[in-house]
C-alpha cells in the first residue's frame, strides 16, 4: 500500500525532497496528557507495552497531537534481555531495574538468543495493529537498542551515570563482555527483521550509553556489534527499511559510524551540525535540537529550529531533538517546533 505521506522514507533513502520531515525520539510518552490516561488505565509501564491494543494507542496519538511524520512504535529497549531470560521492573521515579544481573560466564549459561515471534510476539502483534490503525498515513520505525547499552542494564543492574560495573568487566573479563554482546546482538537481529516483517518500515539502532566508552572501546565493544545488525538488515532481500544508528555521545566516532551499512545517522545535540556533515558526507543526517529548547518562548522554538535548519541544510536530513522529548515539556512547545520545521 502507498503511503500518503513517504517525506520521511524518501528521505532516508536519499532522495530529494520538497521539505525536511520532523519526528521526535520518545515522541509517544509522558509529554501527552492522553498518553498519562492511557498509562493509568494500564496500571503499568510494562502492561501498556505488553498490551498491544494500548501500545498502539499510544503510538499514534503523537501522529495526531503534532501532525509529525512518523509514528515510532511504543516499546522498550529492554524487551530483548527480558526475551534473552532476563526480566526486568519498571520502577517509578527510579527507571528499570534488574534483580538478576549478568557478569560471569555462569550467568550467561542462563540465558538464551530470543526468539523473536514467542518471546516478543506482543511487540510484533503492536506494529501489525498500529500499521493497521495508521492506515498508511505516515511511517512506522521500529526500533532495539544497541547491543553494548543493552550489556550496560544486564550487567549493571539499573541505569547508572558511570555504568563502572559494566566498564570494569569489559577490562577484566573481555572473553565474556564479546560473548555476552554477541548474543545481544543475535537476539537483536532477529528482534529487527521480526519488526520488519510485521510491518515497520525503517529501524532505528540507539546506543544509549555510548558516550561513557573511550574512542578505542567503543572501537572494540560497540561498533563491532552494530555492523553486524546494519549488516544484516541492510542486506536482507525484498526488504528497502533504512536503518538509523544513533550513538548519543560518541562525537569521536561520527566518520566510523558514516562508514557502516545504515542509511541515516542520529546526532545529539552536542555535535556541530557543519563539522557532522563533513564526517559524514555520504549519509542522511538526523537530530539534533536539545530537548530544553522545548522549555523557551515559541519565538525562541522557531528561531532555534531556524538556526538548525540553516546549519543542516534542507536535503538528506531529518529533523529532530538531539535525544527525547522530556516528559514535563509542554505540548504546545512540541507542536510548536514541529510546525516551525514544516513552515520553514
Amino acid at each position: 500500500m502507498t503511503l500518503q505521506n513517504d517525506l520521511l522514507l524518501r528521505t532516508a533513502r536519499g532522495e530529494l525532497t520538497e521539505r525536511v520531515p520532523v519526528w521526535m525520539m520518545r515522541q509517544a510518552g509522558r509529554v501527552l496528557p492522553q498518553y498519562r490516561a492511557v498509562r493509568e488505565r494500564a496500571g503499568s509501564f510494562i502492561t501498556l507495552a505488553k498490551t498491544p491494543e494500548l501500545a498502539a494507542e499510544v503510538t499514534i496519538q503523537p501522529v495526531d497531537a503534532f501532525d509529525v511524520d512518523a509514528a515510532i512504535i511504543f516499546s522498550d529497549i529492554l524487551v530483548v534481555p527480558e526475551a534473552m531470560g532476563l526480566p526486568y521492573e519498571m520502577i517509578e521515579s527510579r527507571g528499570p531495574v534488574f534483580p538478576t544481573t549478568v557478569r560471569n560466564q555462569a550467568d550467561l549459561s542462563r540465558l538464551r538468543v530470543a526468539d523473536a515471534e514467542s518471546d516478543l510476539g506482543y511487540v510484533l502483534d503492536a506494529i501489525k495493529l498500529t500499521k493497521k490503525e495508521l492506515n498508511n498515513r505516515v511511517p512506522l520505525i521500529g526500533f532495539a537498542g544497541a547491543p553494548f547499552t543493552i550489556f550496560c542494564y544486564m550487567t549493571e543492574g539499573k541505569g547508572s551515570k558511570t555504568f563502572s560495573v559494566a566498564k570494569k568487566l569489559l577490562y577484566t573479563d573481555p572473553n565474556f563482555a564479546h560473548a555476552l554482546l554477541q548474543q545481544i546482538t543475535d537476539s537483536t537481529i532477529a528482534y529487527l527483521q521480526a519488526q520488519i516483517r510485521a510491518g515497520v518500515d525503517l529501524v532505528q539502532i540507539f546506543d544509549s550509553w555510548a558516550g561513557i566508552l573511550s574512542p578505542e572501546q567503543y572501537r572494540t565493544f560497540s561498533l563491532p556489534y552494530i555492523k553486524q545488525i546494519c549488516d544484516v538488515i541492510s542486506g536482507t532481500p525484498d526488504r528497502d527499511v533504512p536503518v538509523t544508528v544513533f550513538a548519543k555521545g560518541a562525537f569521536f566516532a561520527r566518520h566510523e559510524i558514516g562508514q557502516l551499512s545504515c542509511d541515516v545517522v542520529g546526532l545529539d545535540w552536542n555535535m556541530d551540525p557543519k563539522e557532522s556533515r563533513a564526517l559524514i558526507p555520504d549519509r542522511v543526517l538526523q537530530g539534533n535540537l536539545d530537548p530544553c529548547v522545548l522549555y523557551a518562548d515559541f519565538a525562541q522554538i522557531r528561531a532555534e529550529a531556524k538556526q538548525m535548519l540553516s546549519d543542516f541544510g534542507h536535503q538528506h536530513y531529518i529533523a529532530n531533538l538531539g535525544h527525547g522529548i522530556y516528559p514535563d515539556t509542554d505540548p504546545d512547545k512540541a507542536r510548536c517546533f514541529v510546525d516551525a520545521i514544516k513552515e520553514m
